[in-house]
């Protein structure tokens, strides 16, 4: 039996460039629930043009070893790499952008130009995914941020981050702590107190346009619901942007992913 080749970048919870048979949607379920190596959680995965290549990875080679079971059976994975792989990957590549949940349903996202206007002197919540995984307060607008970590000259960044920016009213937040010390943050695993020191410091100093405030953005802790705009690519090559549907049309289309997004 011959199956179609697919070529998947998976961007949480790791960075791997994998070869499979399976289209999208089986591919989500087989990382969710289908495999040996079983994860329970958030998924996200990029589809890669199958005629890509980069010197980088052993296409090729890996390509020849990607046959079906001998039962027929399609070959689920087969791992091409899985250190530096975005940085390798040129963003003219990436086809489409797969959320999942954790049973398994996937909602596709395409790219789109960027063009919306921000607002200026507003501080934002960014969650860094792959390959950083921080999370920061930042004056940067969504794609200023991505050219910010990625700056060769800065120490904490890289040649290329997917990154997003999450709907939170920071303003409306610290005002309600400071009346009510027992509200909780809306991100459960940032302390309400760190989120509002850390947006109080960059309101201090001007001069200060980013704040960490997570080692680990922890993508399983916050629902797709608070995605701002979407997801970025960036890197000093190309950014690619992938805008997230509106809330009704993924009630509409992709109900069992809006269950539990």
């Amino acid at each position: 039996m011959t199956y179609n080749t697919h070529l998947y970048m998976t961007l949480y919870p790791n960075n791997a460039l994998i070869a499979s048979h399976l289209s999208p949607e089986m591919f989500g379920k087989h990382y969710t629930s289908g495999s040996s190596r079983h994860y329970s959680g958030k998924v996200i995965f990029a589809e890669i043009d199958a005629d890509y290549r980069n010197d980088y990875f052993p296409l090729d080679t890996v390509l020849q070893d990607l046959k079906p079971h001998e039962d027929g059976r399609p070959k689920s994975t087969k791992f091409v790499s899985s250190y530096r792989v975005l940085e390798h990957v040129d963003v003219e590549a990436i086809k489409m952008l797969y959320l999942v949940t954790e049973e398994g349903n996937s909602l596709p996202l395409e790219s789109a130009i960027h063009d919306a206007d921000h607002e200026k002197n507003k501080i934002r919540l960014y969650a860094e995914i792959c390959p950083m995984r921080m999370m920061a307060l930042s004056e940067y607008d969504f794609p200023a941020f991505g050219d910010y970590i990625t700056s060769p000259d800065l120490t904490k960044s890289a040649p290329a981050q997917f990154y997003t920016q999450l709907e939170v009213d920071l303003p409306e937040f610290v005002e309600d702590f400071e009346r009510n010390p027992f509200r909780p943050s809306p991100i459960r695993n940032i302390h309400p107190s760190t989120l509002r020191d850390a947006y109080y410091e960059l309101l201090k100093y001007p001069s200060k346009h980013t704040k960490g405030i997570a080692l680990d953005s922890n993508l399983g802790e916050f629902s797709f619901k608070i995605i701002r705009h979407g997801f970025m690519f960036a890197s000093k090559k190309g950014n690619k942007f992938f805008p997230m549907k509106d809330h009704s049309d993924i009630e509409k289309n992709y109900y069992k992913f809006w269950k539990s997004m």
